[in-house]
């Protein structure tokens, strides 16, 4: 590289924003995770004062991630930070929920322990709903760090911007990409290559709702595309395998593909 090249990289590096360290911020929500569940950790915590001394500590090193970023965080490190360990039990009970959900629909789970331990889905639910708190507080940047590593670690990318309801299963996962305007009610179960995602992706459309909604007890198999801010799957459907939606369906449908057609057919009392 020449010199000039090599001024101008430092220009930028000298003008850049300060920002979170992604390898920082992945150990800080290792060790969160593993405090909240030994299942998770590598550690022992045999006193109270122990997981009180971690749980400090972990508080420390969040303040320590969001200081590059302070001056674009609109209510504060502060604020933010103690906010975000509030809601971390409502986030914890929501967590047993989830892997209650896996544990009971997946077949091939043998426990609890085995889903919070190996379970792609319940990592990357848990990675998301701790990065939807600080997305709900506008803090930049580390959200989307999260979920980024956690899509790298499992393959499921979840935007912290969805909403997601209670006792959310991802069996197996690879593949699902679940959209930030996306809604999803209760009790709903996705397979692996499901698509939740937009229409369209014009930039001005960014504030827009771009994603479906799927309301409660809905089931969507492996390869199903459900697209569109406007397009909603009525409770207790199910979606089978590789069926592409722009369009809503009411409760109780049942859509699939038989031969290259695509069929659907409501059950509303059968």
């Amino acid at each position: 590289m020449n010199t000039e090249f090599k001024q101008r990289l430092f220009e930028r590096h000298k003008l850049s924003d300060p920002i979170p360290s992604t390898q920082k911020t992945s150990e800080w929500v290792e060790q969160l995770l593993g405090i909240l569940f030994p299942e998770m950790s590598d550690e022992d915590y045999p006193l109270f004062g122990d997981l009180d001394d971690a749980i400090y500590k972990n508080q420390i090193i969040l303040k320590e991630l969001m200081q590059p970023a302070a001056a674009n965080i609109p209510k504060g490190i502060d604020f933010c930070c103690n906010g975000f360990y509030q809601e971390i039990p409502k986030i914890y009970e929501l967590l047993l929920m989830d892997a209650e959900a896996i544990t009971k629909g997946d077949p091939a789970a043998t426990n609890k322990i085995e889903v919070l331990r190996t379970y792609p889905g319940f990592y990357a639910i848990a990675i998301y709903r701790i990065a939807n708190i600080f997305h709900s507080f506008e803090v930049p940047l580390i959200p989307r760090i999260l979920t980024e590593y956690a899509h790298e670690k499992t393959g499921i990318d979840i935007h912290p911007g969805a909403s997601i309801g209670k006792r959310f299963c991802i069996d197996h996962g690879t593949g699902v990409v679940i959209g930030g305007t996306t809604i999803i009610g209760d009790d709903v179960k996705v397979y692996q290559g499901v698509t939740l995602g937009a229409l369209s992706v014009k930039k001005e459309l960014a504030k827009v709702k771009r994603h479906p909604t799927i309301e409660d007890n809905v089931v969507i198999y492996s390869g199903a595309t459900i697209l569109g801010g406007k397009t909603v799957i009525g409770k207790e459907s199910i979606i089978g395998g590789n069926v592409w939606l722009t369009k809503s369906v009411p409760s109780k449908s049942r859509i699939y593909y038989k031969g290259n057609i695509a069929q659907h057919s409501s059950t509303l009392n059968s």
